[in-house]
């Protein structure tokens, strides 16, 4: 899966020192090099001969291009965003990294963004500096390095998806009953959740079990969380689309240490209708 991260860039140049640059990727630790090789070599204009230039933190688990580009939008035009209406304008003495720092927590608490599943990743030695207000509790903060990017299977050349070879299909289960409304889950689009743990047989329709978690918020659209009602765990909505959707476990590789308990969750395809979207630009995207 792509990482759509949202990173935030620091001038080491002893004469450009505290320059900030926000900006929109897929690999960070690529984008950072073109960063530092200049303009022609895929860098952007206003990060070209101010550098080197060291990537502070990056924000991602975000369900759509969209979604990050947005985030990006905002964190680049605070003052021109519907979605920092409260926030104070840069002030005389400070500096464009301590400002983007500042905004930072204000947008994890800001619709939409607030209730997606995303992760904060420190790349800077510790300290760091403290953010305030806090981020949301489900939004985990992690130091480490980049993420080690999984390379593409391939097929053999000259062969096509329906020329491989394919085991035979063994004959097709029943559906099993959803554990709430009792109902077969017998829709092949949408098979149902199941409880992220081994021993749990949690099987449910998803509108049924994202109303079972929204009764304390019977205002929100979107979970963030709940006790499964077999096992009575607390889980967390993303995790249950990650393992819904085969998302595999990141590796050994791309596991950092988190600075705090709280459990990473993948909520995504839930709030970006497919398609309908404006993208992010010079312009500002519809909303936002």
């Amino acid at each position: 899966m792509a990482v759509r991260a949202v990173y935030l860039l620091r001038s080491a140049h002893p004469r450009f020192g505290g320059r900030s640059y926000v900006g929109f990727t897929v690999d960070p630790e690529r984008r950072l090099r073109q960063h530092n090789a200049g303009r022609r070599r895929g860098g952007a204009w206003r990060t070209s001969g101010r550098g080197p230039w060291e990537m502070e933190l990056y924000v991602y688990g975000f369900p759509s291009d969209v979604a990050a580009l947005r985030f990006e939008w905002a964190w680049q035009h605070p003052a021109a965003s519907r979605r920092l209406p409260d926030v104070t304008p840069r002030r005389p003495r400070e500096r464009p990294i301590a400002f983007a720092l500042r905004l930072l927590p204000r947008l994890l608490r800001a619709p939409p963004w607030r209730r997606l599943p995303l992760r904060l990743r420190w790349l800077r030695p510790p300290p760091h500096p403290a953010l305030e207000p806090a981020p949301p509790r489900h939004v985990v903060v992690e130091r480490g390095r980049f993420h080690a990017r999984r390379p593409r299977p391939r097929r053999p050349a000259g062969t096509r998806p329906e020329a491989l070879d394919t085991p035979p299909t063994e004959a097709t289960p029943p559906p099993p009953p959803c554990d709430l409304c009792g109902e077969p889950c017998k829709d092949e689009a949408t098979p149902p959740l199941r409880c992220p743990r081994p021993l749990c047989p949690l099987a449910a329709h998803p509108p049924c079990l994202a109303r079972l978690f929204l009764r304390p918020e019977p205002r929100e659209l979107l979970p963030v969380g709940g006790a499964c009602p077999r096992c009575h765990a607390h889980l967390l909505w993303g995790d249950l689309i990650r393992h819904h959707l085969g998302d595999p476990a990141p590796s050994a590789e791309e596991e950092a240490e988190p600075e705090d308990h709280a459990q990473a969750h993948w909520t995504d395809q839930l709030l970006c209708p497919g398609g309908a979207e404006p993208g992010a630009g010079s312009a500002p995207p519809a909303g936002f």
